[in-house]
Parts: structure tokens; C-alpha cells; sequence
């Protein structure tokens, strides 16, 4: 169903950008409810048992959209989730939300992975360096693993640019078998 999440996905970034509302703040609220659906099978149940009635289901929303303070547009959406009996799709629409918010805002999220750890200066450095490829803001996310040797591998998108040293053997052994 990753239609259903999309389509609700799309129509929240259109609220979101047109109020001018923080992105963030708002993903981050639409996280605490995924992680609090995550944490309680009681409330998980309650949400997605048609016998409920909506009004019961909203009345326990509203309580804790106060305790933990989160936003009324993200309370609205998942009543709307509510009402149409598809709170199951949260977690999905979420990070469905996050791609459209990106793309819309002009971000590129990176995957970085190197043979070592890097520093700031240097992960500062090799950021800069992609946002000028990407022409986008980058949001990068590092990782580890020791195979590359050294260098590093950057995944933008379905784009992969390999600088790593393993890399860089492999494209040596399949010219020379050439």
C-alpha cells in the first residue's frame, strides 16, 4: 500500500509548506506517536479496532497529543488516519512525508560510508563537496566498514559514487581481465 502512503504523504507536505509550519518539529511529533504506537500493543489495538468508536479513539489522541505536546496539525492528521482506518500506514507515511519534505526543500539525503571514522572537519569537508555535485543541501548519515581499505562511498539517491580503495581495485581487476 505504499500508494496510501504516498497520497497522504504528498497532501500533509502541502500543509506543512503552504502553513509554513516546521518541518522538524512536525516530523518530530509524527515520530513520538509512531513510537509510542510501536511501544503499546493496548494502544495499537484501540486505534485499529473498527468496534471503537471514532470519538473514543480521538478522545485518547487529544490526550496525548497534550501530555507529550505535540502540534494540532499533526493531531489532525492522525484523527484523519483515525476516521479512515488507517493508523496501520503511520509509520510508513511518515517517512514517506520525510522524502517529500526533502525533495521539496531542495535536500539530499547522503549515506556515507568510510574505512575509518571520520572527523568533522572532514565529514564537514566531504558534505560540501557532495552538496556541490548535488546542487542540494545535504543531510548525511555516516557509517563504517573496514572492507573499502580506505576512501569512502557516498549513496545519494540511487546514485552511488565509490572512492574507496576497494573500489578502486575492483575497477583495476575488471580493466585488466578487459
Amino acid at each position: 500500500m505504499a500508494s496510501v502512503a504516498s497520497t497522504y504523504a504528498r497532501a500533509f507536505a502541502d500543509v506543512v509548506l503552504s502553513a509554513h509550519l516546521d518541518a522538524n518539529r512536525t516530523v518530530g511529533g509524527l515520530h513520538r506517536i509512531v513510537g509510542l504506537l510501536a511501544e503499546s500493543e493496548d494502544l495499537r489495538r484501540v486505534w485499529e479496532n473498527p468496534a471503537v468508536p471514532a470519538e473514543q479513539k480521538r478522545s485518547l489522541l487529544d490526550a496525548i497529543v497534550q501530555r507529550e505536546e505535540i502540534e494540532k496539525h499533526v493531531r489532525n492528521l492522525v484523527a484523519v488516519l483515525i476516521d479512515h482506518r488507517r493508523v496501520q500506514f503511520l509509520a510508513r507515511i511518515v517517512e514517506q512525508l520525510k522524502k517529500e519534505l526533502d525533495a521539496r526543500m531542495g535536500f539530499a539525503e547522503a549515506h556515507i560510508t568510510s574505512a575509518r571514522e571520520l572527523g568533522d572537519a572532514e565529514r564537514q569537508a566531504l558534505e560540501a563537496q557532495i552538496e556541490k555535485v548535488t546542487g542540494k543541501k545535504v543531510r548525511a548519515q555516516f557509517g563504517l566498514d573496514a572492507t573499502l581499505l580506505g576512501g569512502a562511498v557516498v549513496r545519494v539517491g540511487s546514485t552511488i559514487y565509490d572512492g574507496s580503495v576497494k573500489g578502486q581495485l575492483e575497477k583495476i581487476r575488471e580493466a585488466i581481465s578487459s
